[in-house]
């Protein structure tokens, strides 16, 4: 698939005759999912879906005709629908929001894969004259914010604790670094932003389906729905999807509503736009049922944001942000009671004070190097004075601060670094007025700017949100490349 600017047409290729050898990997694949059938209902259900992927994986790979395009999308899908185990797990600290253990996913094993094509290939072509691609510089802010997240082991008071979040920070930062050096071409960037919409359309039929007592279970993957006390409506359910708890799902979908705006705004043919229509639709729905203020705001802000830019250069029609408000405000009035109890509820407002208040004690007395990554919830014991006495303790409901006061000042303003870069180069892209690379660019920065937002009132540090947050902000660096080379 090849796509040009405004005046050019999407060409794609004719069909060809794989078809026969597609239809017999398919009987294959089920005849081996059949058979495992048999076997997975005796197997822990922590394993289930990593058997399945291995049983799938070999012959998607051979359909598809690219192991690296199936990695990066079984990493993409990965965000979603995690598929992680943890090793040395620490029940008690896990139980106050920190990392609880080792985090071992699908993504650590494509990601290992997809180094180790990547770096034969860079070996067997180091004596050619290709043109060299920026791939250190961008991701320098966030080398620089890992470096300080190890160097805080030092302060920890549980080295397990911090060596889980370095683990995966380092993990994330190489994916970053993966996807800016080695998404070169438009048809790259057309490929990632479908798979992340398929992603988004799957995990909001999921979550709007479970409210309604349709339940997907895989192993230790399941579309749960929380309950939740209300002044004013009661209990009511807040759906959170496979992602993991409400607010996950909030942060997971609020991120990408734009980017899915943002397709619509492309040139692209009519089945990339019909998805993104109903990625958009699904995931404002599944967003307004999670019931987070944060995740609304973080999900509204940026789509506000981006219809009146586009709007500004006759990008877009009207009608579609009528259309989004017109939705938003069917589904408010259906669930409006529900609504209510949350957007009035100043109860867990309050309750990120006190979190707050012993956050700036810590970052008072540990401004430097903090108390440790992910080491908030056994440093703040020692903060705990009877002021904070039926006040409820967890990890720092504020990223920034939690940043600041684990990994030190250093660490903050790199991340803040991080950020402002990411934007930057989203605003960037829009200035080019080119049809692809334009909208996507900015759609996808503004999604980190809704992010942004959430982050004042959220601990932010689960795998499916750094890793969804960091993939999209290679995303944007990667498309600002393709314009920075000329292609």
């Amino acid at each position: 698939m090849t796509v040009g600017t405004a005046n050019q047409q999407i060409e794609r290729p004719a069909p060809s005759h794989r078809a026969a050898r597609q239809i017999v990997m398919a009987a294959l694949v089920g005849v081996a999912l059949g058979s495992a059938a048999i076997f997975i209902p005796y197997l822990p259900a922590l394993w289930a879906p990593f058997v399945v992927l291995a049983i799938v994986f070999p012959f998607v790979a051979m359909m598809v005709g690219s192991v690296r395009k199936l990695l990066l999308a079984a990493i993409i899908f990965d965000i979603a629908f995690p598929m992680d185990i943890h090793l040395f797990y620490h029940p008690a600290e896990a139980e106050f929001g920190a990392l609880g253990g080792l985090n071992i996913s699908a993504t650590t094993v494509a990601l290992t894969v997809l180094y180790a094509l990547w770096i034969g290939k860079l070996l067997s072509k180091a004596k050619s004259q290709a043109r060299p691609r920026a791939w250190l510089g961008p991701g320098a802010p966030l080398a620089v914010y890992v470096g300080f997240a190890a160097l805080s082991i030092l302060a920890a008071r549980n080295t397990s604790l911090a060596l889980f979040e370095v683990f995966l920070l380092v993990q994330t930062l190489l994916l970053f670094i993966y996807i800016v050096g080695t998404v070169r071409t438009r048809e790259d960037v057309i490929f990632l932003v479908t798979i992340i919409l398929i992603c988004l359309v799957l995990e909001s039929v999921l979550m709007i389906l479970a409210p309604l007592g349709l339940r997907f279970e895989l192993g230790n993957l399941a579309n749960r729905v929380d309950l939740e006390a209300g002044r004013v409506a009661g209990t009511f359910f807040r759906t959170a999807g496979t992602v993991g708890s409400p607010i996950l799902a909030a942060s997971y979908v609020s991120l990408l509503l734009a980017p899915a705006l943002g397709v619509l705004l492309t040139p692209l043919g009519k089945g990339q736009k019909w998805l993104a229509a109903l990625a958009l639709v699904l995931g404002s729905i599944a967003l307004i049922l999670t019931f987070s203020r944060g995740g609304w705001i973080a999900g509204g802000l940026p789509i506000l944001i981006l219809c009146f830019l586009a709007w500004r250069r006759r990008w877009i029609s009207p009608a579609i942000p009528v259309a989004i408000i017109g939705l938003a405000l069917f589904v408010g009035v259906l669930f409006r009671d529900a609504v209510t109890a949350r957007a009035f509820n100043q109860i867990s407002a309050y309750d990120r004070i006190p979190l707050a208040e012993i956050a700036f004690d810590v970052i008072r007395d540990h401004p430097v190097l903090g108390v440790g990554s992910n080491n908030i919830v056994v440093a703040m014991r020692d903060y705990l004075t009877p002021d904070f006495a039926g006040a409820w303790i967890y990890a720092i409901h504020d990223k920034y601060l939690l940043v600041w006061s684990e990994t030190g000042i250093g660490a903050l303003l790199a991340f803040l670094a991080f950020l402002w870069m990411t934007i930057r180069r989203g605003w960037r892209t829009w200035q080019w007025r080119d049809r692809l690379l334009s909208p996507l660019g900015l759609a996808i920065a503004l999604g980190v700017v809704g992010q942004m937002a959430h982050m004042f009132v959220d601990v932010f540090n689960s795998r499916p949100q750094i890793q969804s947050l960091w993939l999209v902000a290679a995303l944007v660096t990667a498309i600002s490349n393709l314009e920075a080379a000329g292609d």
